[in-house]
C-alpha cells in the first residue's frame, strides 16, 4: 500500500482536504475574483451564489487585461459564463 500525498485544502493548508461546497461556504462574505470565460475578471465581496454559480457580487470591479474599466456597486454573474472563483483573502 502506497501512501498518498497530503492534499490542499481550498485554504491552501497542507493536509487538510476540503471540498468546493466547503470553499465556496468559506468565501461568501469576503472579497473573491471571479474570472469568466470571456477572460475578464470581476473582484468584489462576494454576497451570495446558488448551485448554478450565478453569483451576486457588492463593491466590484471589472477588469479588462489586469485594468479596471468598471466600478459597480451591486452586480450579478450568470453561472454559465464563470470559469473560476479564486479567494482574494485567506479563508
Amino acid at each position: 500500500m502506497s501512501a498518498s500525498p497530503p492534499q490542499e485544502a481550498a485554504g491552501g493548508a497542507t493536509g487538510t482536504v476540503g471540498t468546493p461546497a466547503d470553499f465556496l461556504k468559506g468565501v461568501i462574505g469576503k472579497r473573491v475574483v471571479v474570472r469568466l470565460t470571456s477572460g475578464v475578471d470581476y473582484q468584489g465581496l462576494l454576497s451570495c451564489l446558488d448551485g448554478y454559480m450565478n453569483i451576486a457580487l457588492e463593491q466590484t470591479e471589472e477588469y479588462v487585461d489586469g485594468v479596471v474599466v468598471n466600478k459597480y456597486g451591486d452586480a450579478f454573474i450568470r453561472g454559465n459564463n464563470v470559469l473560476y472563483i479564486s479567494a482574494m483573502e485567506s479563508i
